[in-house]
């Protein structure tokens, strides 16, 4: 099977090229090459757009009117994904905000069947709490939050159909305890905490490799005690954005992707059930969330993850950093495939890859979405 794009920009790993062929064999890429006069199974006309690799999103939490922690379930799952690709999301991790561990095992449940089902897109799963910081807690629920114990870790650490990815409070885990998740394949990241800088590095050294929404809910840069975000810019962390206006003050965005490069930042939009819906209200463990100008505020003022979506955190990052459309969208795609360890098969456009592609017109706005070669989302 061919596609060809024509009439656009295609960002490939060489350069931008304007329009190719991509030919694709069993959902993946088997070759891309100039266009030509040649037989095509798909034309499309990229009408001044943009061709990127899709989107990978670690940070998950509903969308479609569907929150994870509400339902979990391959249809809730389906659901938030099916939401996220009308925005060029191709890969993501359902993400479970602090919940009981029955709750956490049922999730963790639900995403290995909703591999099994081919789902489209989902890659693995986020558990974000509750092993984390009470004054670092933002809108998770403080009775939810507890230490890492014996009985969790042995669920977190069985095998899994997709990656595992945990949120924690390093200064309250045990660096043997990190070691042990690491091993057994579970990428730790830091979020929701209240580190010093040298308990930030100690589980660094352990095998914490993330930094959840770097500078939200965690220890700040000081110039005598750096603090977690000085830890994240002290290390090779990939180190997760929410740039939506909001979250961040543009400098403040700018200096991360200057501090750390665009091969350790990734875009995460740290969505909520409202992305993909024009609901102005939703409810997320008890509380009534209200959406406002594309926020998503509890009604003391703390912030609740995002309205937001991939292509719009793309368009964003553009406009205040002034990187180029394939610089920003490397935050997007490259950089989480290679913090999840799927850069070989994840986030470029190239012979090998899987056909996960996102077209944007010109202005950065979604027109279509192929998931393994398959076209899922398409907009007028």
């Amino acid at each position: 099977m061919i596609l060809r794009f024509h009439n656009g920009r295609v960002a490939l790993p060489g350069g931008v090229v304007d329009g190719a062929d991509i030919a694709l064999a069993d959902g993946v890429i088997a070759a891309v090459a100039p266009t030509s006069g040649g037989p095509a199974d798909t034309i499309v006309d990229l009408d001044g757009g943009w061709l990127l690799p899709g989107f990978i999103d670690t940070q998950v939490n509903g969308g479609g009117g569907m929150l994870f922690n509400d339902r979990v379930d391959v249809e809730s799952i389906a659901v938030i994904g099916a939401a996220h690709a009308l925005f060029g999301t191709t890969a993501f991790l359902p993400t479970l905000i602090s919940d009981t561990p029955a709750q956490i095992a049922a999730a963790l449940a639900a995403v290995d069947a909703a591999i099994e089902a081919g789902v489209p897109g989902v890659a693995g799963i986020h558990i974000e709490g509750p092993f984390i910081n009470e004054v670092r807690r933002g809108i998770h629920e403080a009775h939810r939050i507890r230490r890492l114990d014996t009985e969790t870790l042995a669920l977190l650490t069985a095998p899994r159909r997709g990656r595992v990815m945990l949120t924690l409070a390093p200064e309250l885990c045990d660096a043997d305890d990190i070691r042990t998740l690491v091993a057994h394949g579970v990428i730790v990241s830091a979020g929701h905490s209240d580190a010093t800088y040298a308990e930030a590095k100690r589980a660094i050294a352990a095998g914490l490799s993330g930094f959840t929404h770097l500078f939200n809910a965690m220890s700040p840069l000081r110039h005598r005690e750096p603090g977690a975000v000085g830890a994240a810019f002290d290390s090779d962390c990939y180190c997760g954005l929410i740039v939506d206006d909001v979250h961040l003050h543009p400098a403040v965005v700018r200096l991360a992707v200057k501090a750390k490069g665009l091969d350790r930042i990734m875009l995460v939009t740290d969505a909520m059930p409202s992305v993909g819906t024009d609901v102005g209200e939703f409810t997320l463990q008890g509380k009534r969330i209200a959406v406002k100008d594309g926020v998503c505020i509890f009604e003391d003022g703390t912030l609740a993850g995002t309205h937001l979506d991939m292509a719009s955190a793309l368009r964003k990052t553009v406009e205040t950093t002034g990187l180029s459309v394939p610089e920003a969208a490397a935050m997007a795609s490259a950089t989480p495939a290679a913090f999840l360890s799927l850069g070989a098969s994840h986030g470029a456009i190239a012979s090998g890859y899987r056909a996960d592609l996102a077209w944007l017109d010109a202005t950065l706005r979604p027109r279509e979405t192929w998931i393994g070669g398959a076209l899922v989302s398409t907009r007028e």
